[in-house]
């Protein structure tokens, strides 16, 4: 049955993969020509439209004299997450590598448009990587509180944990786009801010959870053992009992950051035009290449899958 499957599904398949590649490949188009792609409209992609659009795609409203600075950002943050899944340094590095990266890039890129124009694919890593980072030090101390013999510390902690998880990620971007400024004094925070902030709240709920599992994964002797060696609450579950319980969950964390990665996708809703809002952005004024809204989003989806597949790999090996 299985040597059957394995002659007979390529067969069956084979002529489907041929009209996708003749497709996707020999009768594309990839300059950016758009007479060319209307010609082949209906027998072949226009990746032209990438050719012409992509670097609105790839850096939203960005201005175009400063986008070196989105550019450098990109290739940084890029290579710092990849780094990071692979383990390639050692985890004091990394943190130190992490902690000048994330205030040079503000500045960098504060320095040639305000938050209101960052936008593209370094939108997208900055919400989700920074967002993740902010949200790891409260998930942590809800999951602790979730287990706290001191009951209304861990009553706080489940309303908290209950409540954002049973509020959609949309909801939540809204009250931050659009309620929340009618309780700050004065002008308040900014959107991007707001957004981020919210991103690390609602993340930090779910993270919890899979740290909680984590901590019920550490053996109660490691507990018992640490008190016996006389160290402390914070002691014990800085030194034994979280590290353990983080190497644990490690594969379910991995798999929270790429959730999260791609539900930034999510805040072009409240006006923040990341990589999937940018595609929007980048045809929604061009009369002539918005027909050509699938290669674009194919193209998207391949950005998306490079970076979810990659970091799942690499994280995988470990």
């Amino acid at each position: 049955m299985r040597l059957f499957l394995w002659i007979a599904l390529p067969l069956l398949l084979a002529p489907a993969l041929w009209v996708v590649a003749d497709w996707a490949l020999f009768s594309a188009v990839f300059k950016p020509d758009l007479q060319a792609c209307q010609q082949a409209a209906g027998q072949g992609a226009c990746w032209g439209v990438v050719a012409e659009k992509w670097r609105v795609i790839l850096f939203g409203r960005y201005p175009l004299d400063e986008q070196w600075r989105a550019g450098v950002v990109l290739v940084v943050w890029s290579v710092l997450l990849f780094a990071t899944a692979a383990r390639v340094f050692k985890p004091k590095v990394i943190f130190i590598a992490w902690a000048f990266a994330v205030p040079i890039s503000a500045v960098l890129l504060a320095g040639g448009a305000p938050t209101t124009l960052w936008g593209g694919l370094p939108l997208t890593l900055i919400l989700s990587t920074v967002g993740f980072g902010l949200a790891f030090p409260l998930a942590v101390l809800l999951a602790l509180g979730r287990q706290s013999t001191f009951v209304p510390l861990r009553r706080l902690c489940i309303a908290y944990i209950e409540l954002l998880r049973a509020l959609p990620l949309v909801t939540v971007l809204f009250l931050a786009a659009f309620v929340l400024p009618l309780w700050l004094p004065g002008e308040g925070l900014d959107l991007f801010t707001r957004v981020l902030f919210t991103i690390a709240l609602f993340s930090a709920a779910y993270l919890a959870e899979v740290l909680r599992g984590g901590l019920q994964a550490v053996p109660q002797g490691q507990t018992m053992a640490a008190r016996a060696l006389g160290l402390n609450v914070v002691q014990r579950n800085l030194l034994v009992v979280l590290p353990q319980a983080i190497k644990a969950c490690l594969p379910s964390l991995s798999n929270s950051f790429v959730t999260l990665f791609k539900e930034c996708s999510l805040v072009a809703i409240v006006a923040l035009f990341e990589l999937t809002g940018s595609l929007s952005l980048a045809l929604a004024g061009d009369v002539q290449w918005r027909s050509f809204y699938l290669e674009g989003y194919l193209f998207i989806g391949l950005v998306y899958w490079v970076y979810c597949f990659g970091l799942s790999r690499l994280e995988s090996k470990f």
